[in-house]
């Protein structure tokens, strides 16, 4: 019996790595309800019979992104918050654009592998790897080139010349999800605590304290 449950625990174990991303569709579209009050795991299915082309189609991404902020960059994502049609289709787009000496800061993408290729300009692109080797893997990217940041691993974008520079990124989720590190770190709401801060960063009170007190922007 022991080699029975044993085999079955190792089988759900498997079946579980094999779930961990957006589920499929199992029929061709499932555009989002936008009226409806109902909250679930992604977004409602509206009546695939009121569908129009409108549910699969959003203008404006040829248009840049507002820069002028401390970073110098700005992300313009194409979710299925935007894009109704995306709904249980496991993708989802961003435009990123960047300033001159413009960042996309360090960043984590929870649900989803991001691939990248610049439009215009270069970009110093690169992620970190996870405990506890930490090792950098970075790159200099110019017009045309293609690079993949894996799921859940903290990764940036810098674009190191003084014109500036366009970027488009595929991500494997509906709802990939960002979490900015200093963002979440130093801005959190509440704060934590600074004496938590300080210890883990290794910074003096006062120091943890002004980082808490910047305007981090979202990005």
């Amino acid at each position: 019996m022991a080699p029975y449950i044993l085999a079955l625990t190792l089988l759900a174990l498997v079946s579980s790595q094999a779930i961990a991303s957006d589920p499929s569709p199992l029929q061709d579209f499932c555009v989002r309800d936008k009226n409806s009050p109902i909250f679930v795991n992604g977004f409602v299915c509206k009546d695939p019979n009121l569908a129009t082309p409108e549910d699969f189609f959003l203008p404006g991404l040829d248009k840049p992104g507002n820069t002028m902020n401390k970073v110098g960059s700005s992300v313009t994502l194409v979710t299925a918050a935007q894009l109704p049609g995306l709904n249980t289709l496991g993708i989802s787009l961003a435009r990123i654009d960047f300033g001159p000496n413009g960042l996309n800061p360090p960043h984590t993408h929870p649900r989803a592998t991001e691939i990248l290729t610049v439009v215009e300009g270069t970009l110093c692109v690169g992620f970190v790897t996870s405990n506890p080797d930490n090792k950098l893997f970075a790159k200099v990217l110019n017009k045309g080139d293609v690079f993949v940041f894996p799921q859940g691993l903290i990764h940036f974008q810098f674009n190191p010349a003084m014109s500036n520079a366009i970027a488009l990124a595929g991500l494997s989720s509906q709802n990939p999800g960002v979490i900015t590190i200093a963002n979440a770190v130093f801005g959190a709401k509440p704060p934590i605590s600074d004496e938590v801060l300080a210890k883990a960063f290794q910074l003096d009170k006062s120091t943890v304290d002004w980082l808490q007190a910047q305007f981090w922007v979202n990005n």
